[in-house]
């Protein structure tokens, strides 16, 4: 059977998925497929020589990627590489990092003599319940000394390796009527037996092909082993992990690849630790952003207002997934906007700015939806029940651009398995593209 253009959209995101166990890995996925389309590399610490036409990408600690393209240079001759008819940027934000449990230095921990547990603690803000009883392992990357040099390492001990277990309910008889998880001591995950032939920093060594001893520190986490997949009576929806952020991580980057800039120089970033308040250098309250966009234009060798004069007429889509209504729970989401797993692009709004959507960027989201033929609808939160923050107002201390937030609907944000509809991806490909493509 030929599949159509959502399922194949949804076999490449779950792929995608399966690839960025951690946020090296999707950094390092994005770029392979940046790399396939022709995209240069460049260095933060090198110099920058750009053209017209030209597409580059640039990573920040590994963890985030900012990949950029430059119109064609229709100027007259003489004037070549002047950027003498690009109007403004076309940018796309989303993120990489997903909540989880990070490893801590010294990690061992051994239990009556018997058993090996890791030392771990939260990473964002996960409902830790649902991390219980599945099958885990660990990835990141750690940083070695080889040759005299400090070089950073990929690993992912690519087995079922781990698992955080329950307590029987016979010794907590209350458990289904609630139950407070403390991170210390109900959520360490079981490593093995005490005395095992093994030890932990050894198997990361060997999954990262160094000799342990090379190993000098390490960002290491936990992952979910099972694989993303289609479910529903008729396939309708994803169930998959990462699924925030890395639905709009992915739908951004395939469009910004498939997408060929015209008026404006086209953006597409992904930042880290979004799960934790951006606050890093890699971060969207970092300089990341703009320091890309200032790169560019001392490139090609433009005055210091160039930029600022830009920034006044480009637009920043800040892609971060959004809440559906729960079939369990409909009282939870506000009585007017609701949006539905499938329902196409979610719009999000909030009366005190926590999402940066206003009424200009709204109109622009919409009318962009149209031409690209996607589906569009509402998010607001209950009046009474706080929502959290994301990209948009974040970037825009740094990059002042009208700005909208948007997302794709799901179920269950935050737990170690999340819900997704099956042609979402597809719709925020199109919109993307339309966006980039204008």
């Amino acid at each position: 059977m030929v599949l159509n253009n959502c399922e194949n959209r949804t076999e490449a995101l779950l792929q995608f998925i399966e690839e960025s166990p951690s946020v090296f890995h999707a950094v390092e996925s994005i770029k392979k497929r940046l790399l396939s389309a022709g995209y240069a590399e460049l260095f933060e610490a090198g110099e920058w020589e750009l053209s017209s036409g030209g597409r580059y990408f640039v990573t920040r600690n590994d963890s985030s990627i900012a990949a950029f393209a430059i119109p064609e240079d229709n100027a007259q001759e003489g004037e070549k590489n002047s950027l003498a008819n690009v109007k403004g940027f076309h940018i796309a934000a989303a993120h990489s990092d997903s909540p989880s449990f990070k490893i801590k230095e010294n990690p061992e921990m051994k239990t009556d003599g018997q058993y090996v547990r890791l030392n771990t603690e939260k990473y964002g803000g996960m409902i830790m319940s649902t991390w219980l009883d599945r099958t885990l392992s660990v990835a990141g990357r750690v940083v070695c000394r080889q040759d005299g040099r400090l070089v950073s390492r990929l690993v992912n001990v690519d087995r079922d390796m781990l698992v955080i277990p329950n307590l029987a309910i016979h010794m907590n008889r209350d458990v289904n009527q609630g139950m407070e998880y403390n991170a210390q001591s109900d959520m360490l995950p079981l490593y093995g037996e005490a005395g095992g032939e093994k030890g932990f920093m050894e198997t990361i060594a060997e999954a990262a092909g160094v000799e342990q001893e090379e190993i000098l520190a390490h960002d290491l986490f936990l992952y979910v082993r099972e694989k993303g997949r289609v479910i529903g009576g008729s396939g309708e929806f994803i169930l998959s992990p990462r699924l925030d952020d890395l639905q709009c991580a992915f739908a951004a980057a395939t469009a910004m690849i498939e997408s060929t800039p015209k008026d404006y120089i086209n953006i597409c970033v992904v930042f880290d630790n979004e799960e934790i308040g951006s606050s890093t250098r890699q971060g969207a309250d970092s300089t990341f952003l703009v320091d890309v966009m200032a790169r560019i234009q001392e490139a090609f060798g433009k005055p210091d207002g160039w930029l600022r004069q830009k920034i006044a007429d480009s637009f920043l889509i800040s892609a971060d997934n959004a809440h559906a209504i729960h079939p369990n729970h409909p009282e939870k989401a506000d009585p007017v906007n609701r949006p539905v797993l499938n329902g196409g692009i979610v719009m999000k709004y909030h009366g005190s700015q926590r999402y940066a959507t206003d009424a200009l960027t709204a109109a622009e989201i919409k009318e962009l939806c149209r031409e690209a033929d996607v589906p569009v609808q509402i998010y607001t939160n209950r009046s009474d029940i706080a929502g959290g923050l994301t990209l948009g107002n974040i970037s825009v201390n740094h990059v002042s651009v009208p700005t909208a937030d948007i997302g794709l609907p799901q179920l269950a944000m935050h737990s170690a398995l999340e819900t997704a509809g099956s042609r979402d991806t597809a719709y925020a490909v199109r919109m993307f593209k339309t966006f980039y493509d204008k």
